[in-house]
């Protein structure tokens, strides 16, 4: 398994269709997932990208990866305000997503994934 780079239209069929529920957040998915907002070149974001590569393996069959890359899809970093980059919307099953900024180390993205996304599992 690896991260999974995602369109606006693979977006709205994979996560979420923001045009027909514009004010409520109905996840689309069958597993948790983790959407990194990222760019080409943010410096962070490179520095990010091989720790997310690892955790889709570590986590493979338990949860998604998806990577947006901003300058291409505009309208989704404009959706979810996306102001600074690296941005993570991470995505449980139930509930609402919440968003980081900032690159984290590992640790902090197992603790996340561990708390967040797979809280409803344990």
């Amino acid at each position: 398994m690896k991260t999974i780079p995602l369109t606006k239209d693979e977006f709205l069929a994979r996560v979420a269709d923001y045009n027909e529920s514009p004010d409520e957040w109905k996840y689309l998915g069958d597993k948790p997932a983790i959407i990194d907002f990222y760019a080409s070149w943010c410096g962070p974001c490179k520095v990010i990208a091989p720790i997310l590569e690892e955790l889709a393996v570590e986590y493979a069959g338990k949860i998604y990866i998806y990577k947006v890359n901003t300058e291409e899809e505009e309208e989704l970093a404009s959706v979810f305000g996306i102001r600074s980059i690296p941005s993570l919307l991470f995505v449980p099953m139930y509930g609402s997503p919440q968003m980081a900024q900032g690159a984290m180390p590992k640790s902090a993205f197992k603790d996340a994934i561990e708390k967040v996304l797979l809280k409803m599992e344990n």
